[in-house]
């Protein structure tokens, strides 16, 4: 099964994802990495997704290598340009900024990447990307040279991630940045939620199970956990068992 097509049939049985966030990056060891990996399995993790918003290290064919010889779990790349393709990965998401007004991240960088992806095995995942004011200028915003949407203008976002499902994008990712200082808020949630029926993906700034919680309460087919895992990767454990008594609600 394709990782779009699970999608879509874990949001039609009311069903919620956790995906965790591999940063190249901030990988430097090998053995924290597979410490990781053995968590994400045990906790029933749907899937990994590895990039970032600047990766200047040589190490992304590793990462995804060592995850795929260690477990099942569905490899997605989360790419913040063109040069971040692996091809031995599952996916990837093909992330259109539709938050900003920066052409080269709303079809430059595809053009680029485009046919590179086409001699590939890659499902290639066509998917918005919102940046949603976190509190504080975050990775994503800096390399991206582009402006949040602010956190209390929800039908500005509404209205974004309805033109981005009639543009033809397949899912939606909300994403506060890297180290945000605070999660989307739940009205947010809800009120795109409410606004488009493909699924709906939310990351940055969760750091507590109930963070993790609100967001699916409040709509969000999936969570994606990243940063804090760097400081508490137990903080998995917490937000994998609300996600299971929901799933078994």
């Amino acid at each position: 099964m394709s990782v779009l097509t699970s999608l879509h049939e874990r949001r039609q049985r009311g069903k919620k994802s956790i995906a965790v966030l591999v940063d190249p990056d901030k990988i430097d060891d090998p053995a924290r990495l597979t410490q990781l990996i053995n968590l994400a399995s045990e906790n029933c993790v749907d899937y990994f997704f590895v990039g970032g918003s600047l990766v200047t290290t040589s190490n992304l064919a590793q990462i995804v290598r060592q995850i795929k010889d260690l477990v099942k779990i569905p490899v997605v790349l989360f790419p913040g340009n063109s040069m971040q393709i692996e091809p031995t990965a599952d996916a990837l998401l093909f992330l259109s900024l539709i938050s900003g007004r920066n052409p080269e991240l709303l079809i430059g960088q595809h053009v680029v990447a485009a046919p590179i992806l086409r001699n590939t095995k890659l499902e290639v995942i066509p998917t918005g990307y919102m940046l949603i004011n976190s509190g504080r200028i975050t990775s994503a915003a800096y390399i991206s040279n582009t402006m949040p949407i602010p956190d209390d203008k929800y039908s500005l976002a509404a209205a974004t991630a309805m033109a981005g499902e009639m543009l033809g994008l397949q899912a939606m990712y909300m994403d506060a940045g890297s180290g945000a200082e605070k999660e989307i808020s739940a009205k947010m949630i809800a009120t795109v939620r409410k606004a488009i029926q493909i699924p709906l993906i939310v990351g940055g700034g969760i750091n507590t199970s109930q963070k993790a919680l609100r967001a699916l309460e409040a709509g969000a087919d999936m969570v994606v956990i990243g940063n804090a895992l760097e400081k508490d990767p137990e903080l998995l454990i917490g937000i994998a068992d609300k996600v299971y008594e929901w799933n078994q609600g």
